[in-house]
């Protein structure tokens, strides 16, 4: 076999796969088509966390009943914070509840290229996969958080609570859903680009979400705090996803369109702009991890 063939035999390849030059080639079809390894990643992140452990998924009751009970000891019997005449362990499991799924989105998301460089340099699939995979795994874990949250909200109806749920409002319970999810992945993969320059952010990031946690109504309600603070709370997009969901199921808290479309009008903003940087890193990245 002459020289020139062996060549061009050996570069004739079946797929040759080659990064998109373009700002505007996210190419998320292509998660589409490894949808059987983003279920399989989003099985092992719920099997492999509880797999040594002796109370396994029940772990998802206990940690939310533990600082609801937290924080009913310390904001509501010691503090004496209102909770807007809701009772205590019903208004701080509310915020509770959505606001894990966002923290653990975001912290989890958050350290996509460092955590998995080995498996990055390895074999090639859409980086993205990764934190879309976080995302669902966590939105399992919230379907059982939100079932604790029903049997305690039923609980207290039965017993003659005097909220009033706005039931008409039920149907954007999955929209609000929705919006923490594109938030925490927003926030996830941005900073997830970030580190793989800026290691310092690694720190930064527990931190920072415990900080954020205290800017948005999870242990006191929007209506307890002054007008003039009111509207610097509302900048943080959470603010009103949380004060939502308390408004359908307690039938308290703020519903406000302007508000729930300026979250909406983050999130957008936030997913295009991480998932740009995120695009653009993962080309270079295995240089700088």
């Amino acid at each position: 076999m002459h020289k020139e063939d062996i060549v061009e035999t050996a570069e004739h390849w079946d797929l040759v796969i080659k990064p998109k030059n373009k700002w505007y080639q996210l190419d998320l079809a292509s998660v589409w088509h490894y949808k059987d390894l983003l279920m399989l990643l989003v099985r092992r992140d719920f099997v492999s966390v509880y797999k040594q452990t002796i109370l396994g998924p029940l772990w998802l009751f206990v940690q939310p009943i533990l600082t609801t009970l937290t924080f009913t000891i310390i904001f509501g019997n010691i503090a004496h914070i209102s909770t807007d005449g809701i009772p205590p362990m019903l208004f701080y499991l509310a915020g509770i509840t959505l606001w894990t799924y966002f923290s653990d989105c975001l912290n989890k998301t958050s350290n996509t290229f460092v955590a998995n460089a080995g498996v990055f340099g390895k074999v090639y699939f859409p980086r993205l996969v990764m934190p879309l995979s976080v995302l669902v795994s966590n939105l399992v874990k919230l379907g059982i958080q939100m079932l604790l949250f029903i049997i305690t909200w039923i609980y207290f109806l039965l017993k003659g609570g005097t909220f009033q749920p706005n039931y008409a409002y039920l149907f954007f319970i999955p929209i609000l859903i929705l919006m923490m999810a594109g938030l925490g992945l927003g926030f996830g993969i941005l900073i997830s680009s970030l580190t793989t320059k800026y290691r310092d952010l690694t720190f930064l990031v527990g931190f920072g979400v415990q900080l954020m946690m205290y800017a948005s109504p999870i242990v006191y309600p929007l209506s307890t705090v002054p007008k003039k603070y009111e509207m610097i709370l509302l900048l943080n997009p959470v603010t009103s996803i949380i004060e939502g969901f308390k408004f359908v199921f307690l039938g308290t808290g703020l519903w406000n369109w302007y508000a729930l479309l300026y979250s909406v009008v983050v999130m957008l903003v936030l997913l295009l702009i991480s998932l740009l940087i995120f695009k653009r890193v993962e080309k270079t990245f295995m240089d700088t991890v």
